[in-house]
């Protein structure tokens, strides 16, 4: 049975490759286009909670709009979803990144001028003017000391996850205004140009390979039990965006495996190393 989390199929539409597989009454090669809001919810039907986030600037194939919403799938990772269709417009080149925790986009290039829009890390936005301190962007000026250009792609996947420390535990989450635990791991990964899955199974079943459970960790390998993971710092530290703490917290490693399964979560299913 396919994963409807990763087959652009709804029965009234599906994506032409899926001709000889799946049934549905059309199928449609589908219409590129953009995530125009800081943060928009991407969900497994129409007004249902969340699975997942998309950011500005996100690239994401449209097969269907239907009564405000828009069956799509994410450029990034292929997951597939409904997101609200006046969130989507039309298919611009992103260039540069948001690389702080957050920044703001203003009507001017004056950091005294109003502020348009908040961004999260990892928003990306088409720069089309370079100012002294500011670029220029559709969302207005954005101070360049907080973006970076999309061909200099991060280098450390903790270094990036970092950033999210303190962040609000949020289920579905994908940004630093509110994060869950794959969201955590695939925005480390996909800032250091790394493919990510969405979801914590799909990164155990994709992510590396695995490490011997006697084997000592490192930093940048991954630690899995059943619907989590995190990223370790360093051979004794994990960082993970939890619902035990409702935050993205630092915690030692042996403390956390005791303690998730004390609460019924059970034992680590993987360890994982990058390639």
């Amino acid at each position: 049975m396919s994963d409807r989390r990763l087959t652009p199929a709804n029965g009234r539409v599906a994506a032409r490759h899926l001709q000889a597989i799946v049934v549905a009454e059309a199928y449609v090669d589908g219409v590129a286009k953009r995530v125009t809001r800081p943060i928009v919810d991407l969900c497994p039907k129409p007004d249902e909670q969340r699975d997942r986030q998309l950011l500005l600037g996100a690239g994401v194939t449209v097969f269907e709009d239907r009564d405000g919403w828009s069956f799509v799938q994410a450029d990034a990772d292929g997951y597939v979803g409904y997101v609200q269709s006046d969130a989507l417009g039309a298919a611009i080149t992103p260039n540069f990144r948001v690389a702080t925790a957050a920044t703001h986009a203003y009507e001017t290039e004056s950091f005294k001028s109003s502020d348009l829009m908040a961004l999260p890390f990892g928003a990306q936005v088409q720069v089309i003017d370079e100012r002294q301190k500011m670029y220029e962007t559709p969302q207005g000026f954005i101070p360049k000391k907080h973006l970076r250009s999309l061909d200099m792609p991060f280098d450390d996947p903790v270094t990036v996850a970092q950033l999210y420390f303190g962040a609000p535990y949020l289920w579905g989450g994908n940004s630093t205004v509110g994060v869950d635990c794959s969201g955590l791991v695939q925005a480390g990964l996909q800032a250091c140009d790394i493919f990510c899955p969405g979801d914590s199974d799909m990164q155990q079943a994709d992510l590396g390979h695995d490490i011997a459970p006697d084997a000592p960790l490192k930093r940048g390998d991954l630690m899995f039990w059943k619907g989590h993971v995190g990223i370790m710092v360093d051979a004794d530290v994990l960082l993970h965006a939890n619902a035990h703490h409702m935050a993205t917290t630092y915690e030692p490693i042996a403390s956390a495996i005791v303690r998730i399964k004390a609460q019924g979560d059970g034992d680590v299913t993987a360890r994982k190393r990058l390639l």
